[in-house]
């Protein structure tokens, strides 16, 4: 997890700095902004049952590429379309355990530590405003779109009290995900939220027969290399 995140400051750090380079000095009148983002973002769970919380921080990282496709004459207006990968770190106080028979779900704050982890494969499709031009990659942007999310890995882990509980591959979750997204902002620094339609789980309830329905809110930055 440390060469994880090891890399992943490398790739911002790599994002920031290509940025002040000219990508191409000669003018083209035939152009695109085909892109790879990376973006940083904070998870914030929406529809939550009585009694859970979030604690620390919930890392979301997201990194791929974008094929872009001008529809307008001055190259302003495109359509973008690509693939890309999705790290999500959420910290909370939903406990998740297993027994010989099922998967259990509870709230309460009784853990040392407890986390819920989900790796996705994103696809965007977006409609993408900016007042670019061939010679200078600093420009204000505004893209929204739509993405479906593949979830092919996922755990959850809670520690308490010296014992802990694992799981890998939950069925439980959702395997795909959906929802509109926004960003916006001007040359290195864009601002980024996404909203998840479904519910992160399918069928599972809570202890006390409540249906768990969290779903997804990001928000935080997102960074393109030209």
């Amino acid at each position: 997890m440390k060469s994880f995140f090891t890399l992943a400051t490398l790739f911002f750090c790599s994002i920031i700095f290509a940025q002040d380079v000219t990508v191409n000095a000669v003018s083209d009148s035939l152009y695109r902004e085909d892109q790879f983002y990376a973006s940083l973002n904070y998870n914030l769970l929406q529809n939550k049952p009585a009694g859970y919380n979030q604690y620390s921080f919930s890392t979301g990282l997201s990194f791929g590429f974008i094929r872009d496709f001008p529809i307008s004459t001055n190259r302003h207006w495109a359509i973008g379309t690509g693939v890309g990968y999705s790290y999500n770190n959420i910290k909370h106080n939903l406990i998740i355990q297993e027994d010989e028979f099922d998967i259990a779900y509870n709230v309460n704050g009784n853990y040392d530590k407890n986390k819920l982890v989900l790796h996705y494969l994103e696809f965007p499709l977006e409609i993408r405003w900016r007042n670019s031009t061939a010679e200078s990659h600093k420009f204000w942007r505004i893209y929204t779109g739509f993405k479906v999310s593949y979830l092919f890995g996922n755990k959850s882990v809670y520690k308490f009290d010296g014992n802990e509980d694992l799981i890998r591959n939950n069925t439980d979750l959702n395997k795909i995900q959906y929802g509109p997204y926004l960003s916006w902002g001007y040359n290195t620094i864009n601002f980024y939220a996404y909203y998840g339609l479904n519910p992160l789980f399918k069928d599972a309830k809570l202890s006390n027969g409540e249906d768990l329905k969290l779903n997804n809110f990001n928000v935080g930055f997102i960074f393109y290399i030209l």
